[in-house]
């Protein structure tokens, strides 16, 4: 039986689908060769599987050898046209797999071979298919006899990858590229053939088929035969999308929707129905990619705003990221369960500027309840303590004897009114203390730990902390000097100093800041970007300048 991928198997020029300009390089050349008597003897047909490069080659060969040419339209009559039809029972064209006979020693029988001229025809076709399989020794062989062939000997090689045939071989060919054919192309040619073979087919059907064939109309052909089997003589959607494991449009548009609105539980609820009909996730995957797609490019084409197109570029983007882990992975499942949940999250995070403008409007709000008022008053809070240490709201309790040992609790007022400078007694403890606190602050602040140790001088002045180091050390340390305005650094050795409001980083030799204030310093300074800092709970990894 005959499969439809032979039955319908190009026999000429005007056959060949989506490869319009080759068929016109060959259509002029053969025209010309009508007219002057002479050819160029060695091509290359170079391109994807399934896009006819074989074919064009046996077309070639007809149409060389077709008692009315050379000609870019055979009769298809006469016995050259006819022996074209069934190469392997005709002598004077010869069509050789590189894929079994690889060897030097094929290369130079094929090269004494091509001496003997035709038995019947004008010229003697070798046709030399997935020619990239032949060893180097045998590509060597065959250079001589393909520079200048004998003047009855034609070579046509094909190849999928063009890249591994050697450039000695290339420069001696015409090289015609066989593209992937478009999918409208290859609708038009199934629909075609369904007329011809009397079957029917739904609307839509034929177009997954096309898909499917990713640019091969062989693959689409292939396919198309495996289809009409599965539905007793009819093309039916249900069937394609059985067959080839996709999942209905109406699933995926569903995904889709729930990603744009963020419904986590909808989008798990879709990956358990598909997980129940044994879809393939590969194949999921690359329908929701595309119908991302054609979503951006309506977005597009609709001029939305810069947000909105940001936003299905991102979730597209994540998607796309993804597809390699989804290959790799055992567990394709979790990947795109993991991978949806995370897109769906995307709608709900707030762009930047809005963040910055809500910061602003924040800052009033804020400042009735500034952290930093706090500190700034740590001396003067000291008489505020005293009235919650000396009960005086409970002076009416004076006549139980009692209150006496209260002056007990006295002594500690001491110590907290002698805190106008930190409790912190030595400079060792306050190296100590300041080394503690940035260790146990964030992740960025944990490598300045050693940096009170490495100060030769470090002086808690109210509300200056200053630290001195020497000359040598800059270059370490210029990255705790570019975090000194950090509101994170300030509120780390904010809890043992209270108060606290600047740092002030110097180096020996000259007494003054090892750099000048650079842009990015003053920016980290900005009390509008500080409190966008400290709202957010960002960190400043990186400032590059635009431009």
């Amino acid at each position: 039986m005959t499969t439809l991928a032979l039955k319908y198997r190009p026999r000429t020029l005007s056959d060949l689908v989506g490869q319009e300009g080759s068929v016109k390089a060959l259509a002029n050349a053969l025209k010309r060769a009508k007219e002057s008597g002479r050819i160029h003897q060695a091509y290359l047909f170079a391109g994807v599987r399934g896009t006819g490069k074989t074919s064009t080659a046996r077309i070639l060969a007809r149409a060389l050898n077709c008692a009315e040419g050379p000609t870019a339209t055979p009769c298809g009559v006469c016995d050259p046209c006819r022996a074209a039809e069934q190469p392997d029972s005709s002598l004077d064209i010869v069509e050789i797999d590189a894929a079994s006979r690889a060897s030097v020693a094929d290369a130079r029988a094929l090269r004494e071979q091509a001496q003997t001229r035709p038995a019947f025809c004008r010229y003697r076709v070798y046709i030399i298919d997935e020619v990239h399989m032949l060893s180097t020794e045998a590509f060597n062989a065959l250079l001589k006899v393909i520079e200048e062939p004998p003047p009855h000997a034609i070579f046509v090689l094909a190849t999928t990858e063009l890249q591994d045939v050697p450039d000695t071989i290339k420069s001696r060919v015409q090289i015609y590229p066989f593209r992937l054919i478009p999918v409208g192309l290859i609708e038009g040619r199934l629909r075609y053939v369904c007329e011809q073979e009397g079957v029917p087919a739904e609307p839509g059907s034929l177009r997954l088929v096309a898909e499917a064939g990713q640019g091969s109309m062989r693959d689409a052909l292939t396919i198309l035969d495996r289809v009409i089997a599965a539905g007793d003589g009819q093309v039916q959607e249900e069937a394609v999308r059985e067959q080839l494991g996709i999942v209905s449009a109406h699933l995926v548009q569903g995904v889709m929707s729930s990603l744009a609105v963020g419904d986590s539980a909808a989008l798990v609820e879709a990956c358990r129905e598909l997980a129940n009909q044994g879809a393939d996730w590969a194949t999921f995957w690359r329908e929701l990619v595309l119908a991302f797609r054609d979503r951006l490019e309506a977005e597009a084409r609709a001029n939305k705003g810069p947000h909105e197109l940001l936003r299905w570029a991102r979730m597209l983007n994540l998607l796309l990221s993804r597809e390699r882990d989804l290959r790799d992975s055992s567990l394709p499942r979790v990947v795109v369960e993991l991978a949806l949940i995370t897109a769906a999250q995307l709608p709900h995070l707030a762009p930047l500027d809005a963040l910055i403008s809500g910061a602003a409007t924040a800052n009033p709000a804020a400042n009735p309840v500034p952290r930093p008022a706090v500190p700034a008053a740590g001396p003067p809070p000291v008489p505020p303590r005293a009235p919650q240490v000396a009960p005086a709201p409970e002076g009416p309790r004076r006549p139980t004897p009692a209150p006496p040992p209260a002056p007990v609790s006295a002594p500690p007022k001491p110590p907290v009114a002698a805190a106008p400078h930190p409790p912190i007694g030595t400079s060792a403890q306050l190296r100590s203390a300041c080394s503690e606190a940035l260790r146990l602050g964030t992740g960025l602040l944990r490598p300045f730990a050693t940096a009170p140790q490495m100060a030769t001088d470090l002086a808690w002045q109210p509300p200056v902390l200053r630290f001195r180091f020497p000359a040598n050390v800059r270059q370490t340390l210029q990255d705790f000097e570019r975090e000194k305005a950090s509101p994170h650094l300030l509120a780390a050795l904010g809890t043992v100093l209270p108060g606290l409001q600047s740092v002030v980083v110097e180096f020996d030799g000259d007494g003054t800041p090892a750099a000048p204030e650079r842009p990015e310093d003053r920016l980290r300074q900005e009390p509008g970007f500080q409190e966008l800092l400290r709202l957010t709970g960002g960190e400043v990894l990186e400032i590059r300048k635009d431009g």
